[in-house]
């Protein structure tokens, strides 16, 4: 499955559009990791905790709009964007959405 952030995949022409499809996940950190977060932001420095669950957030959408776009049959996802937002202290949604299209075979 090619996925990308453009409106075509280069190389390739785009024969059908099949639809939005979305991929999103909300994610928490568990209590230890929360309060190592919190001693981290009084000292400063990256809160490692949180990026490594925003990106296994991302990946976890990128593959559930993967799993929508394939029940389409669609060779590809264009102009995927990512949305993010608290949900609540220390959880975030992670929402990935594009455009489920077939690609000309040759």
């Amino acid at each position: 499955m090619i996925i990308c952030n453009t409106p075509e995949v280069p190389g390739k022409e785009v024969v059908e559009i099949l639809g939005l499809v979305k991929g999103n996940t909300i994610r928490a950190k568990h209590i230890g990791k929360d309060l190592m977060s919190g001693l981290r932001q009084i000292v400063g420095g990256e809160l490692k905790e949180y990026t490594q669950m925003l990106d296994e957030a991302r990946e976890a959408a990128l593959q559930l709009m993967t799993q929508e776009a394939q029940k389409l049959g669609a060779d590809a996802i264009v102009n995927i964007r990512f949305s993010t937002s608290a949900v609540m202290q220390g959880a975030a949604e992670i929402m990935v959405y594009g455009t489920a299209v077939k690609l000309k075979t040759k």
